[in-house]
């Protein structure tokens, strides 16, 4: 069975040439949601988000990086939803292709959705989630609230102010992978070597 959802991501990659997952496996059934959020070098440097959600990863970009300071409204653009496969995704997307650039996983973990368990979908649907990220790096509450909606739907990512706020802390300066421990630079290098 074909998984529809994916049907945008499938069509705008080559799979001959991209060494992104192709999202044929069966999605693992997790005890925990999982989230990641992977910094991409591509025509412009941007995070992409992902949420595990609805069996896909629920994808935005985040051109300015995520803030720890609630103050800090960072703008994110939904794209296509993206395999479960897909969070453990770190490499080098060839140049032409779709997304083409350097990817590492700048931060993962699981994530709870604040409210009902069984409200997730219908409150991403009405585009306002609260949600709590146990990550590596991003700890604590955050909400997620989509301000326009059309091909590519905006939404604002946004702090709650609560114990790991932190307005001092300028965390996109850690910029290693939370699995290799490598920068995007190195990253790349070891890639063009293989």
């Amino acid at each position: 069975m074909k998984n529809i959802k994916l049907k945008s991501y499938k069509k705008k990659r080559d799979f001959y040439i991209t060494p992104e997952p192709k999202g044929q496996k069966s999605p693992k059934a997790s005890s925990k949601l999982r989230f990641v959020i992977q910094k991409h070098a591509a025509s412009h440097l941007h995070y992409d988000f992902r949420l595990e959600m609805d069996g896909v990863l629920k994808s935005w970009a985040i051109p300015k990086g995520p803030s720890l300071n609630h103050e800090d409204k960072r703008l994110a653009i939904q794209t296509e939803d993206h395999p479960l496969e897909y969070q453990y995704f770190e490499g080098i997307i060839p140049a032409g292709q779709y997304g083409g650039g350097t990817v590492l996983i700048w931060d993962k973990g699981t994530y709870e959705h604040i409210g009902d368990e069984s409200s997730l979908l219908k409150d991403y649907h009405k585009g306002h989630l609260v949600i709590e990220l146990k990550g590596k790096k991003l700890k604590g509450g955050f909400v997620l609230q989509r301000i326009k909606n059309g091909d590519k739907p905006q939404w604002l990512f946004i702090k709650i102010k609560d114990k790991y706020e932190n307005k001092k802390c300028d965390i996109l300066k850690k910029d290693k992978s939370v699995v290799t421990g490598k920068t995007l630079r190195e990253i790349g290098l070891k890639d063009s070597h293989d």
